[in-house]
């Protein structure tokens, strides 16, 4: 029988009930190790830069583009700025509702972001990410 690691999640959204529902997601996929919410990016980005070597496993980031304080795109800019040997251990997702057509192509321009999933957040659409 074949064995995967599982995988780490931080879910960054200002809204409560979404990260809630995002947790409920992720564990429900049988691949989550641990899920940590925030629900301010600069938080998470603090929590990101003070890893030590030890924590770094591979997480998988779902971000929201639109918060207050630090915006997913704010929050994107800062880690990409983050040492290299941080930045390898995460792979971002931006998570959305909008459509605003900049929003998509912007997201585009950031080596660091995997994909633009559309809110809500769900099965669906996790699994064919984590597959």
């Amino acid at each position: 029988m074949a064995q995967y690691n599982k995988l780490n999640f931080i879910v960054i959204d200002d809204s409560k009930l979404d990260c809630f529902i995002a947790e409920k997601i992720i564990k429900n996929t049988g691949k989550c190790e641990s899920v940590m919410s925030f629900l301010q990016a600069k938080d998470a980005l603090q929590f990101i830069s003070s890893a030590t070597p030890d924590d770094l496993t591979h997480t998988i980031i779902l971000v929201d583009i639109q918060m207050p304080v630090m915006n997913g795109f704010e929050f994107v800019e800062a880690f990409e700025s983050l040492p290299g040997s941080v930045v390898n251990n995460y792979t971002i997702y931006v998570i959305s509702s909008s459509i605003n057509e900049n929003d998509l192509h912007k997201v585009h321009n950031y080596k660091s972001v995997k994909q633009f999933l559309n809110k809500p957040l769900t099965s669906n659409n996790l699994s064919l990410l984590l597959s």
